[in-house]
């Protein structure tokens, strides 16, 4: 079953239960609510209007943060037969307008915006989308929305020329990931209904993960504006209130919260599953997570958005957890092979570093009018005597025990008086140092050369002394680390910016970098 025929069955079987619930501070009490029954009656009505009125199939931009006209207006994409691409009001606006010259839309869906920003496509705002949903429209017709190929959406990630990439995601791929993600740890089980945590932006491809597995089993998804994400306590009275069972976030996003001791299993007693996904879970996060939700599961995943979200996935144990540090990302999901490549391409044994490349079902088509790029990443392979899609990921692994293990990125290496450096490396390693939450490390240019490391620390408790807990702290770094890898400065902050993903905000501290 597609997850547009899985969304009108639980619309029908459901109506009137909550299928999306906004926690804001600026909402009215804080809340913004979403039947079944409205979405799938206001996405056919305006899903019938975009196909009544637009000329070309190009994909619609969807304008704003998480009202919950935004679930709208992708359902109603999806039945138009049209790809939707989500832009958060967060995103600055260069980045917003080279987002539209790629894409050159018809047309701007701008539910939580002034249609004014917009000159280059005809833009609807919420008023008009309001009126149109209100106009009556046949159900739309889902037997004719099952050819794989077709595009369900596009995410724009950051391009190192500076210039964003629409990543395509195609019906085929979104519907795998579904199937996969629907067995992640012990299983997500449609009958109960669970309650699924949004932390992302729609613009970042870990919301699909919380989307659509809330979509597809009739659950419900409570979204965590931006603005409430900052204010501890409101975060904290909303999960209090929430009945989240299924939480998915950035471990950075963990360890925001995992700094109040209040964040336990008293405050969300529903909570059975923590999900991971776009950067390193670190031991000490599980440890903890273990401790305060003693029943609930840890999962780590891995995946690009070139891949569609995930498709690797462990439950993180007490046992994987004392096994392994790093910690493996785990195995590859139904449908998927992972190939350990060294630079000429050919294919490593197990145990051996080289680039992670992704065979498989859910690999996208490649980038929005951009083939030369496309080119560099994607390419076509047999696997099992099938020709499938496969992508180059840019990131540094290796297989062992069946397990995939992820080592950073290929270009966060640096070179530093002669050695090869990969910055993740000094990262993890600091970790695993008694009293460090967590650590950034950041190059030090002069004229175009690296000169020496910072790093960045977010003590558990913030020392007396900076200068003499630094020195410290370099001392006990030489049980892990060769001297040259060692940071020449620390800095020790009560908190580590974080981008609007939940990821660690590695410009942001080359800013900091800037004034120290």
């Amino acid at each position: 079953m597609t997850f547009l025929e899985k969304i009108r069955q639980n619309a029908l079987n459901d109506p009137d239960r909550i299928v999306y619930r906004l926690e804001s501070k600026s909402e009215q009490k804080g809340r913004t609510e979403l039947t079944w029954g409205e979405l799938e009656s206001l996405s056919d009505n305006l899903s019938g209007w975009l196909k009544d009125n637009l000329k070309t199939d190009l994909p619609v931009v969807v304008y704003g943060h998480k009202t919950p006209w935004m679930l709208v207006c992708f359902i109603a994409c999806a039945k138009a037969k049209r790809a939707y691409c989500p832009v958060d009001l967060s995103v600055p606006r260069e980045r917003v307008l080279g987002i539209l010259d790629s894409l050159k839309p018809e047309m701007i869906l701008a539910p939580e915006a002034d249609c004014e920003l917009f000159d280059s496509a005809k833009c609807l705002d919420i008023n008009s989308i309001k009126e149109y949903a209100a106009i009556k429209s046949e159900p739309a017709d889902l037997s004719t929305l099952t050819d794989t190929e077709d595009l369900v959406y596009l995410i724009y990630t950051s391009g190192s020329t500076g210039t964003p990439k629409g990543v395509q995601i195609t019906r085929g791929c979104l519907d795998n990931f579904i199937k996969w993600g629907m067995t992640l740890g012990s299983g997500i089980r449609e009958s109960e209904h669970p309650v699924f945590m949004n932390q992302a932006p729609f613009s970042f491809d870990l919301s699909v993960m919380d989307l659509y597995l809330c979509l597809y089993s009739g659950g419900t998804l409570i979204a965590i504006a931006k603005d409430l994400q900052g204010d501890m306590k409101l975060l904290f009275e909303a999960f209090n209130r929430s009945g989240i069972n299924v939480w998915v976030s950035t471990p950075s996003f963990a360890n925001i919260c995992l700094s109040d001791p209040k964040f336990d299993d008293e405050l969300m007693p529903g909570v059975q599953k923590f999900l991971f996904c776009g950067e390193t879970l670190p031991n000490h996060t599980v440890s903890k997570l273990h401790a305060a939700f003693k029943n609930a599961e840890v999962v780590n995943t891995y995946g690009p958005t070139e891949s569609t979200v995930a498709v690797t996935g462990i439950t993180v144990t007490k046992e994987v957890n004392e096994k392994y540090e790093p910690l493996p990302v785990g195995a590859p999901k139904e449908g998927t092979k992972i190939r350990i490549c060294s630079e000429d391409g050919s294919v490593l044994e197990d145990g051996e570093y080289g680039e992670i490349v992704i065979v498989g079902d859910t690999v996208s088509p490649g980038y929005r009018n951009n083939e030369e790029q496309t080119k560099k990443a994607f390419f076509m392979t047999t696997e099992n005597k099938k020709t499938v899609r496969a992508y180059r990921t840019g990131d540094k692994g290796c297989m062992r025990d069946g397990q995939l293990f992820y080592a950073g990125r290929i270009d966060l290496q640096i070179k530093l008086h002669g050695f090869r450096i990969e910055l993740e490396d000094i990262e993890n390693n600091l970790m695993k140092l008694d009293g460090v939450e967590r650590a950034a490390v950041i190059p030090n240019y002069r004229d175009g050369e690296v000169r020496n490391i910072t790093a960045y620390i977010m003590p558990a408790v913030m020392p007396e002394d900076s200068f003499k807990a630094g020195v410290k702290l370099r001392e006990e770094a030489k049980k892990y680390l060769p001297e040259y890898m060692i940071p020449k400065k620390i800095i020790f902050k009560e908190t580590l910016p974080v981008t609007n993903n939940g990821k660690t905000d590695r410009k942001a501290l080359a800013a900091m970098l800037d004034r120290h």
